[in-house]
């Protein structure tokens, strides 16, 4: 079997989407301890950004539980969805200063963890989820 008809097998789609879950929330999960840890820090840098520092509990929950359902793949496809939102809205308040080089590129890569949850929101987690335990989403 050559490399290209593994990548069509049904456990190559199911490993790959558990280990996307994983790894798209890895980066939600830590920086939502982080802002527990760091909380006025953090309110008082969304207050210098226009953002009301009374959002940032909500935003630590989305982070650290949303991340939390993502890597056990419930409600995946609602719950990515809402991060794909979260990303570029984050990409519009906080980095959208294109002409500094470290904003662009915190924009762009923004946008590409965009991409990527609206790529399992599309696709769903796979079968090694509580949603497919649960809702029996065959995706």
């Amino acid at each position: 079997m050559n490399i290209i008809n593994i990548t069509h097998t049904e456990a190559f789609n199911n490993i790959t989407k558990l280990l996307a879950r994983f790894a798209l929330a890895a980066l939600f999960i830590l920086t939502g301890l982080s802002k527990v840890e760091f909380y006025d820090a953090t309110a008082q840098y969304m207050a210098t950004m226009g953002v009301p520092g009374i959002l940032l509990p909500l935003v630590i929950a989305l982070e650290v539980i949303g991340g939390a359902m993502v890597v056990l793949g419930l409600l995946t496809r609602l719950t990515a969805l809402a991060f794909a939102i979260f990303s570029i809205v984050s990409a519009l308040l906080f980095h959208f200063d294109l002409g500094e080089q470290t904003q662009f590129l915190m924009f762009y890569k923004n946008i590409a963890i965009a991409g990527g949850f609206l790529a399992l929101a599309a696709s769903g987690a796979g079968k090694y989820s509580l949603d497919q335990l649960l809702l029996k989403d065959r995706s």
